[in-house]
């Protein structure tokens, strides 16, 4: 998603609305992957402060992934917001260092959404906030049924003890 900002370059306070879609596809954040369900949606204005042009933009997203406990693929809100500044590589302001620079009189956004999207990926996702998971024993997912194990876990080295007990 490219953005002509050469009308509000020169003109303090100057604004543009910025409405499109960023196509991303996969996303691998922490040994997950992640698939966005369509593009990403964004929504915002690019204003010109006097210091920097500033993005400030609302996304909407959809992402494919598992839940963390039992492992079924769900779909999740991913939608987050932007704010970003954004310095002419020729002007002669003070670059912060928390801005981007920009060559000429176009910013590209993509890479700008993909690095918003991946810092606010949640640690862990789960399908319900009831989710039993798995079994530890045979793998199946307790939110179908019980399986029949055992949920009586001891410990081996205290197993001694535990036959101790139990012969009581």
């Amino acid at each position: 998603m490219t953005i002509d900002v050469s009308e509000i370059l020169k003109e303090l306070g100057g604004k543009i609305e910025v409405s499109g879609e960023v196509e991303i596809g996969e996303v691998e954040f922490r040994g997950e992957r992640y698939t966005l369900e369509g593009p990403l949606r964004v929504n915002g204005t690019v204003s010109n402060n006097g210091k920097a042009l500033v993005l400030t933009a609302d996304v909407e997203a959809e992402m494919g992934t598992q839940c963390a406990r039992c492992l079924d693929d769900i779909v999740v809100d991913a939608g987050f917001s932007v704010e970003e500044n954004f310095v002419q590589s020729e002007s002669n302001i003070q670059q912060d260092d928390d801005a981007i620079v920009f060559d000429g009189y176009t910013i590209e956004l993509d890479n700008v959404i993909e690095d918003n999207l991946i810092m606010n990926i949640k640690g862990r996702y789960l399908c319900d906030d009831d989710c039993k998971g798995l079994c530890p024993q045979c793998g199946a997912n307790l939110n179908s049924g019980e399986c029949g194990c055992s949920r009586e876990f001891i410990d081996p080295r205290w197993a001694g003890l535990a036959d101790l007990m139990n012969n009581d």
